[in-house]
């Protein structure tokens, strides 16, 4: 809070109602004792600012319209006893100040507030529609409409929060903010560089609705096949089966995500589902690694490859890493995880429009560059590396063979199933930029949202070929028992 431009607008107020010198004196004396108890304790110099916000409080307009000018406003809350419809502060000397840890600014340095005179109003049915007018590009931004809430932050003076608004852009010079309240709003600003078409949003939803709602299937079918199977399950079964059980619980968090992130549903659970799909996508990814590991003893170290308690130990990499990174997030700073906006764009012929949709997801960019594109960067690297040396160990060992040739079709069906055994196609991710970007987001998303399919029908090929092969050395020892 601008305490310096709190305190002018107090004065202000005060003396336009009430020209006294006694008032001036009062306010003065109100500043002398702010400045010496700022300088001696932080604690009473608080106190003091809260009484001074009292007094704005029990403030009254005598009028319909207050114009008032400040250089400095950086938030300020009072209510109003006569019938107007609402409070708008804006400075236009202000410059764009960070409004939260994403370098946020203000549209126009524009704050707009309503409220009724019986009290709070909150969880409408139906929301109320605040419009804020501009006239500046606003491509490659992100807007959010945001209200200013008490202790947000785990600030003592409050923060902007988006929950309970919804952001619509219906023209290139209109902001509409749908709230379930009424309170002190704003539209802040983010700067954003890679945008979704909205034009594409539709067939994305779609595609990402079924193919996850396919792989939870598929990876279900296979888990329970799995535990009905009568075989001895063996250690690299068990890699497979935990690998599947991170797909379905990564398809089943991201398919609530943006149900939970609508207003009816508390922040808490939104927070809640949000560490749970950065915890199965952390765990996903791990799995996948170890997938990578498990391949390289196999096809390197073909003698003395056992190792005690080998699952167990995958098991607690694979399950227990994250969840000690999500609990050390939660830890630090609960915010990371919430109401996460995904910039869309409209394109018209006199400038560029914005309608976000909302998800639950990570919201800070220190930890989604880090836990996120870092964790995911390091693991596609590990397997595409793992990858490429697989092929060449296969390739030389069909030299050996002296049969180049003789089982392409087997080779090609292995190559592909190492490929999506690796989950490679998660590498895709760092190609959303400038012309890859289009056709990064469709294969990104048919790829990896069918990733459950993929595995299911890897399971199935790899079971068959099992089968065949048990079935050939039956038919081989029987017909040599046979044999004189």
């Amino acid at each position: 809070m601008d305490h310096c431009g709190t305190l002018f607008l107090c004065l202000c107020l005060l003396t336009l109602q009430n020209a006294t010198a006694e008032t001036w004196k009062e306010l003065l004396s109100y500043m002398e004792n702010m400045q010496v108890s700022r300088a001696r304790s932080p604690f009473f110099y608080l106190r003091q600012l809260h009484q001074l916000e009292q007094m704005l409080l029990n403030t009254s307009f005598p009028g319909y319209n207050l114009t008032l000018q400040t250089p400095a406003i950086q938030s300020l809350a009072f209510k109003l006893s006569c019938n107007f419809s609402g409070l708008s502060l804006s400075s236009a000397t202000l410059k764009r100040v960070p409004q939260d840890e994403n370098n946020s600014s203000l549209l126009n340095n524009y704050v707009l507030g309503a409220q009724l005179s019986h009290g709070h109003v909150n969880n409408l049915r139906d929301p109320v529609n605040i419009s804020f007018w501009h006239n500046q590009s606003l491509e490659g931004y992100t807007l959010s409409c945001v209200f200013w809430k008490e202790g947000a932050r785990k600030q003592p003076w409050g923060g902007w929060s988006p929950e309970g608004c919804r952001t619509e852009q219906p023209s290139h010079s209109q902001v509409l903010c749908r709230c379930n309240h009424l309170t002190y709003f704003a539209v802040l600003m983010q700067f954003s560089p890679a945008l979704v078409p909205a034009e594409l949003l539709a067939p994305l939803t779609y595609i990402s609705l079924v193919g996850c709602s396919i792989s939870i299937v598929a990876s279900l079918i296979t888990v329970l096949l799995h535990f009905h199977s009568r075989k001895k399950i063996d250690s690299l079964a068990r890699i497979h089966m935990n690998l599947h059980a991170s797909v379905l619980l990564l398809n089943i968090t991201f398919l609530l995500s943006p149900a939970f992130a609508m207003s009816p549903v508390p922040q808490s659970a939104c927070t809640a589902l949000a560490a749970a799909l950065h915890y199965a996508l952390l765990s996903c990814l791990t799995w996948m690694a170890i997938e990578g590991f498990n391949l390289y003893l196999l096809l390197g170290r073909v003698y003395n490859i056992y190792i005690r308690r080998y699952v167990l130990k995958l098991g607690v990499l694979g399950w227990g890493v994250p969840a000690l990174l999500v609990l050390l997030c939660l830890s630090v700073k609960s915010s990371v995880y919430g109401p996460h906006t995904i910039p869309v764009f409209n394109s018209w012929e006199n400038g560029t429009g914005f309608q976000n949709m909302s998800m639950c997801w990570v919201r800070s960019p220190v930890v989604h560059s880090v836990l996120v594109m870092g964790y995911g960067g390091l693991t596609s690297l590990f397997n595409l590396v793992v990858l490429a040396w697989a092929l060449w160990t296969l390739r030389r060992l069909r030299v050996r063979a002296d049969a180049p040739n003789a089982r392409a079709c087997h080779d090609t069906v292995t190559v592909l199933g190492l490929t999506v055994l690796l989950g490679t196609t998660w590498a895709l991710a760092f190609f959303s930029f400038g012309i890859f970007l289009l056709p990064q987001l469709f294969l990104f998303t048919i790829l990896n949202s069918l990733y459950g399919f993929f595995l299911f029908l890897w399971f199935c090929s790899q079971r068959c070929r099992s089968e065949a092969e048990a079935k050939a050395q039956v038919e081989a020892f029987s017909s040599s028992q046979t044999t004189p």
